[in-house]
């Protein structure tokens, strides 16, 4: 995976507030390059340096495997919950509808600058050239 890509996706992430959520796949639609599981691989190699737990499944469901730790943060944060932990830290989810994040003016900005970046660092990589008719970033 392209460190450009990694560091892109984390920026997203750290630009999500308390109590806010995106899913996989809202990452790459933002950035438009990659898909969900690409998110969730550039979020994998970041350990604890972002935070994780305000990146979710589509579902609503917390990260794989990390779904106690996410539950802490979440009452810690007030992020809108349905359910409640059970030992192996499934039972809940996120009201991802209620707790999607929707940038402010600021957070587009961000946004915008993160994807250019990610355009002219695929451009570079391959010669300036951008796929056909796509103008999509190789991820």
């Amino acid at each position: 995976m392209r460190e450009d890509y990694t560091e892109a996706v984390l920026a997203v992430a750290a630009l999500i507030p308390p109590g806010r959520v995106l899913a996989y796949g809202d990452i790459a639609e933002l950035l438009g390059a990659g898909g969900p599981r690409q998110v969730g691989s550039a979020l994998a190699q970041s350990g604890d340096s972002v935070p994780w737990w305000r990146v979710i499944r589509a579902s609503g469901q917390p990260p794989a495997c990390h779904g106690n730790r996410a539950w802490t943060h979440y009452r810690e944060e007030g992020t809108p919950l349905r359910g409640q932990a059970e030992p192996d830290g499934t039972g809940y989810r996120v009201c991802i509808r209620e707790a999607r994040w929707q940038p402010d003016d600021a957070g587009w900005e961000a946004l915008d600058a993160l994807r250019e970046a990610l355009a002219r660092a695929g451009a570079e990589k391959s010669g300036g050239a951008m796929s056909p008719g796509h103008g999509e970033v190789e991820v």
